[in-house]
């Protein structure tokens, strides 16, 4: 039992308070130097993943549809070659049907032209039949059909056709065309009929 102290004024007695020893406070341990401590949301949080995941859907999309570009940008290069190489075959092909026509209805025609030279040859034309000669000469030419070969023409075997070889010639210096026994024709580049000619060499 606890043993009471008596207070001679007041006579009372107190309880004899006991002395509790104050035990140090505990700090605690300090931070290793160097350390700073940690302060919460410092970091940067990373990125959503939704936000990476729509930007790189974004981008592929971009690229798809440049691919997509260039593609058709591509397919109306070629389809454009295509229509101009179509479009000269056509106009090739049509000015050769026009030629072959034109050839075909004027080949015949070369041999009242024959007609007219030889007659020509042996007087002046007069009258009517001077008049139809020039008229049908104009109308031939109006179509594109070129009379060649004249006497002094070096010989070109491509556009005349060598009947006979009739000598030498000291005047010349290239086989020549020395007599024209018909006149040659042509259309454009295309020859109808070769001038058929007689020829001397040089001497």
């Amino acid at each position: 039992m606890t043993e009471e102290n008596l207070n001679p004024e007041e006579g009372e007695s107190r309880p004899e308070v006991e002395e509790v020893a104050q035990q140090p406070s505990r700090d605690p341990a300090p931070s290793p130097e160097g350390d700073e401590p940690e302060v919460a949301g410092a970091a940067e949080s990373p990125e959503a993943p939704g936000v990476e995941a729509g930007a790189g859907a974004g981008a592929d999309e971009l690229t798809v549809t440049k691919m997509e570009l260039e593609e058709r940008t591509l397919d109306l290069q070629r389809l454009q070659a295509e229509f101009l190489n179509y479009k000269r075959r056509v106009e090739r092909d049509r000015e050769l049907l026009r030629e072959n026509a034109t050839y075909a209805a004027l080949t015949p025609i070369i041999d009242v032209l024959d007609t007219i030279d030889r007659a020509r040859e042996h007087e002046p034309l007069e009258g009517g039949f001077k008049a139809t000669a020039e008229q049908l000469e104009r109308v031939v030419a109006g179509l594109g059909l070129v009379k060649f070969g004249e006497v002094g023409d070096a010989f070109d075997p491509t556009v005349h056709e060598a009947l006979s070889h009739i000598g030498t010639d000291a005047e010349v210096e290239v086989t020549t065309c020395k007599v024209i026994a018909k006149a040659g024709y042509k259309i454009g580049d295309r020859v109808v009929r070769a001038a058929q000619v007689l020829v001397v060499d040089p001497a």
